[in-house]
């Protein structure tokens, strides 16, 4: 049994869970009714309202979408919490309680994922603007040292390098995401340069995170409802991550920015170190045929994806005994353990009990370094002041005691 600070990577404060007045208290003057507010259905659920289109439910007012059981649990369901009105994601008070009932020190916490709908550019960022606004000025500072905040960027570049700015001037951000499933254009066009050299500069770190709605990749369509689209999900979050991790590589941008950090979050990490070994058979063919791009310009790609990856790379897991075994290629250093609070794949409120299981083998360093010492390096976190701290059995001897 070991006793350590437990930090998760990848949980979330979605939509639904967001105070009522994110958006009116600071869009409200300038943008009157199009700033996105809560209105009531005919059916009587609430929802977000936005420029005179839904953007989704809100859970501030109790509402069912039918009698029986539901057809997916989320951890509140399997935590024993039936009304989610109190906004308890969204509420640092609550959100703190859940944390430590879960023995979970800090929370990487993601705002909503493409949710911000609209084809006004200027309207697109002030929503983006408004809603980072609150998440440290509101939300994060009750517990600055816990409730580590990733504010969200608009998935086009210009928008995207403008919110960049005005977030590394004010300071104190660690993390910024960039909805990769619906960013546009492609990560290769250099219309994209400019904030990826500002990441760099400024020091803040990069993530994609997966999402699951059906419109992103119409996988859901056909097969909306029956038991069979419940694994379309495995499909969906390898197939939103392929291409722009592929083009990190590819048209170099990792090389060129040996700086720049990015975490692929939620996306499954056992896929992964299968990709890379393949961008370095590639590798090897373009320099094994150097002579014939002599003439052409040469080959920028000098390192192997494998030595940029492992620089650079960080993916983040809530149970995966596959990339436990796989440690060997991810190293401890880039892997990064999450929660996933509250989503229907989270393990709370038993965290300590999934990572005992699943890493009760592994060495008790790794498994420190795995569940907070390599968020701590990397978004500059101080270990010492946690006051609650995970039970592990985990180490050699939980393993020669079973």
């Amino acid at each position: 049994m070991i006793e350590t600070p437990l930090v998760s990577c990848d949980d979330h404060l979605d939509l639904n869970m967001l105070p009522a007045d994110v958006w009116t208290r600071r869009m409200g003057e300038k943008w009157g009714d199009r700033a996105p507010h809560i209105e009531i259905a005919e059916n009587g659920m609430a929802q977000w309202i936005a420029d005179g289109q839904s953007w989704g439910m809100w859970s501030g007012k109790p509402f069912r979408f039918g009698d029986g059981p539901k057809p997916i649990l989320t951890a509140y369901d399997r935590g024993g919490i039936d009304d989610t009105s109190e906004l308890r994601a969204g509420n640092p008070v609550l959100r703190l309680q859940d944390m430590d009932r879960d023995k979970v020190w800090a929370h990487i916490v993601f705002g909503p994922v493409t949710s911000i709908k609209t084809a006004d550019p200027e309207f697109m960022a002030a929503c983006y603007a408004a809603y980072n606004d609150w998440l440290y000025e509101d939300f994060c500072v009750a517990a600055p040292d816990r409730l580590i905040g990733v504010a969200m960027l608009p998935p086009h570049p210009e928008p995207a390098i403008a919110e960049l700015k005005r977030l590394a001037a004010r300071g104190g951000v660690r993390q910024a995401n960039l909805q990769i499933a619906v960013a546009e254009p492609r990560l290769e066009d250099p219309r994209w340069e400019p904030l990826f050299a500002l990441l760099e500069e400024s020091g803040i770190v990069l993530s994609f995170h997966v999402t699951v709605f059906p419109g992103v990749t119409k996988a859901f369509d056909k097969y909306k409802g029956s038991p069979g689209a419940t694994f379309l999900h495995a499909k969906m979050f390898i197939e939103q991550f392929l291409d722009p991790f592929v083009d990190l590589f590819a048209w170099g941008i990792l090389e060129r920015h040996p700086g720049l950090k990015i975490v692929i979050a939620e996306s499954g990490v056992g896929w992964v170190p299968w990709v890379v070994e393949e961008l370095d058979y590639r590798h090897y063919r373009l320099w094994e045929c150097a002579d014939y791009w002599d003439d052409k310009g040469g080959i920028p790609h000098k390192l192997k994806p494998s030595e940029v990856f492992r620089r650079q790379v960080y993916g983040t897991f809530q149970q995966s005994p596959t990339a436990m075994r796989l440690l060997e290629f991810w190293g401890p250093d880039n892997l990064l353990w999450a929660s996933d609070y509250p989503h229907p794949d989270s393990i709370w409120p038993n965290s300590q009990r999934t990572i005992s299981q699943t890493m009760g083998h592994m060495a008790i360093d790794d498994v420190r370094r795995i569940c907070g010492g390599n968020a701590a390096k990397l978004y500059g976190l101080d270990l010492s002041k946690a006051t609650v701290l995970g039970k592990l059995d985990v180490g050699y001897e939980a393993v020669a005691a079973e």
